[in-house]
C-alpha cells in the first residue's frame, strides 16, 4: 500500500529525474540555432480558434465569407511574426507551444481542443490572461491580441467592416 509520505518522496524524485535529464539533453545538444517560425497546425488552430473572440463582430457574416476572413487573418499574423526578429519569433514559437501542449492548454487556457473551442469560451481564455495576476500571461495575452488585431486592420477586405475607405489615392 503507498502512503502519503512514500507517494511525496516519488513525486519529488521523479521530478528531480525529469530535471536532471532535461538538463543533460540540453548540454549534450547545445542551444538551437534560431531560425524563422512558420505557425504549424496547432498554431493555426489556435488562431482559428482566437480570431472570432478578438475581432468579434467584425467578422463578415456567412459561414464562407466568415471562414475566409478568418484564413486571411491567420495569413497575416504569419507575415507579421516573419517580420519579428528571430528571437521574438522563437518567443512566439514557444507561445503556440505552449497553447498547443495539451495539459498545459487544458490548465491556462481551460480549453479540451482548440478545435471544439466556442467564440465565448476563447474570449473567456483571452479575458482570464488578461486580468490574470501573471504579467508573463498578460504580455502573452498582449502578443495574441495585437498579431490578431494588426493582421485584421492591415487586410484591405476588413477595412469596410470598420468605416476605413483605405489610404488616401493620391498618397498610394
Amino acid at each position: 500500500m503507498l502512503n502519503r509520505r512514500t507517494f511525496l518522496k516519488t513525486g519529488v524524485l521523479g521530478t528531480l529525474a525529469l530535471a536532471a535529464g532535461g538538463a543533460l539533453y540540453r548540454t549534450v545538444q547545445g542551444a538551437a540555432p534560431l531560425q524563422r517560425y512558420v505557425l504549424d497546425g496547432e498554431a493555426r488552430a489556435v488562431l482559428v480558434a482566437i480570431i472570432p473572440a478578438i475581432v468579434g463582430p467584425m467578422l463578415p457574416q456567412g459561414e464562407a465569407a466568415c471562414a475566409a476572413a478568418i484564413a486571411r487573418t491567420t495569413d497575416g499574423v504569419q507575415t507579421a511574426v516573419s517580420s519579428l526578429p528571430l528571437s521574438t519569433q522563437k518567443e512566439v514559437h514557444d507561445l503556440f507551444g505552449l497553447l498547443a501542449l495539451a495539459p498545459a492548454r487544458r490548465l491556462l487556457a481551460g480549453v479540451p481542443a482548440w478545435s471544439e473551442t466556442t467564440p465565448e469560451q476563447a474570449a473567456a481564455f483571452l479575458r482570464g490572461w488578461r486580468l490574470h495576476r501573471l504579467q508573463m500571461l498578460q504580455t502573452a495575452y498582449h502578443a495574441l491580441h495585437d498579431l490578431v488585431l494588426g493582421a485584421w486592420y492591415a487586410d484591405p477586405a476588413s477595412w469596410a467592416a470598420t468605416g476605413y475607405p483605405g489610404p488616401i489615392k493620391e498618397l498610394s
